[in-house]
């Protein structure tokens, strides 16, 4: 395997098992998730040779993720801008706002920084095909870097997601199986049909790799600034995303090059909020039972990386927010109008702080909101909203 050398093996994130790093995508003890390890001295190692430099890509940071530059199938995402919002600075009383633009990635959206990782390692283990669930970002994504590896991708998505998603998967030579009804029921049908397939999952959390892409957000964030921000607001579905935030960050905290992790908050649609109403009851997940929201790839009622999700929030003594969905729209199409393009599930982080501005102060803080796909694939919803109030 084209293994980076300080990469050395696997732990379960539930049970605490470790693997050999060519070992299995989910605990063999347990069933629980799995998370890469890494020697330390050749973890601050890394990271010394990577902030002395002027990292612009994901690929800048492959000494601190599993595979080589070469073995990962880049098509130079990361490097992504993080847009001044001054307006929402002032408004929620913060000493800076930045939107962290992961819209400027290949495919449009954060999960390139997943499937870059994750489809490399499927390559690593011999594998011809790679198969997922998705909501649409991620079957998209999946589908470039499979294609970008020489792999076959197959995406079970809902009716529901956006035509443009499910162009894309077919444009680039994915196969995609449409489920009726919402998620779970994609969801389904992949587990169903994994029975008789020896594909390699990409499934949220069915491997370890992809929150392992995703955390060089954090990384890059540290790059560009020359710190950690006091704050990080993420739209948050499955959870891949917000918890490889918290890896990146305890990372980077374990070597002191920061000196702690940015307080986390996870925002999520009213309609369709476990994490919210988990953190907030001091309670385990609950699944909810009748989701209802606008922004489809929030609509996860049982997220598979919930309980993972709210252990990194308690940790970075950040929290969890809802905001209904006329209140994300409406923060979505006014940061629009002041010039910054955000899709409607990045809305969701907008709006998620001018709610917590409601409740606590932000004085002089620095504040991260990450956009985390494209406006373009979700104008309609955002154009429906301007026609209710007859624009």
């Amino acid at each position: 395997m084209q293994q980076t050398d300080g990469f050395d093996g696997m732990r379960c994130l539930d049970c605490g098992a470790t693997f050999d790093v060519d070992g299995p995508q989910r605990c063999q003890e347990c069933g629980g998730a799995l998370e890469a390890t890494y020697d330390e001295t050749a973890l601050a190692q890394a990271h010394e040779q990577i902030f002395d430099g002027n990292p612009a890509e994901l690929v800048d940071f492959a000494t601190v993720l599993p595979f080589t530059a070469d073995a990962i199938p880049t098509v130079d995402e990361g490097g992504t801008p993080a847009v001044d919002c001054p307006t929402v600075a002032e408004e929620s009383g913060a000493g800076s706002v930045v939107l962290k633009d992961e819209a400027r990635n290949a495919t449009g959206g954060i999960t390139d920084r997943e499937m870059a990782v994750a489809v490399a390692a499927a390559a690593e283990h011999g594998a011809s095909d790679v198969a997922l669930p998705t909501t649409g970002n991620a079957g998209h994504s999946a589908a470039a870097y499979a294609a970008r590896a020489g792999l076959e991708s197959t995406s079970f998505v809902p009716s529901r997601a956006t035509f443009e998603t499910k162009a894309m998967i077919n444009v680039h030579g994915g196969e995609m199986n449409v489920v009726g009804g919402r998620y779970g029921d994609a969801a389904e049908a992949f587990a169903d049909a994994s029975e008789d397939e020896d594909w390699f999952s990409l499934a949220p959390f069915g491997t370890p790799f992809r929150h392992e892409g995703a955390k060089t957000l954090a990384y890059e964030l540290v790059a560009d600034h020359g710190d950690a921000p006091d704050v990080v607001v993420h739209p948050t579905a499955h959870g891949t995303g917000l918890l490889g935030l918290s890896r990146g960050f305890r990372e980077l905290a374990a070597t002191d090059t920061i000196e702690e992790v940015p307080r986390l908050y996870a925002a999520q649609p009213e309609g369709c909020a476990p994490i919210v109403d988990a953190f907030e009851g001091d309670d385990e997940i609950t699944p909810v039972e009748h989701p209802d929201t606008i922004v489809g790839s929030l609509e996860i009622p049982d997220p598979e990386g919930g309980e993972y999700v709210l252990d990194a929030l308690a940790e970075s003594n950040g929290g969890a927010v809802a905001v209904e969905d006329k209140e994300l729209l409406e923060a979505g199409t006014s940061l629009a109008q002041d010039g910054v393009p955000v899709s409607a599930t990045g809305a969701a982080a907008v709006a998620g702080l001018q709610q917590l501005a409601e409740e606590q102060t932000f004085d002089g803080e620095s504040v991260v909101l990450v956009n985390p796909a494209t406006a373009n694939r979700e104008a309609d919803v955002l154009r429906s909203h301007l026609m209710s109030k007859g624009i």
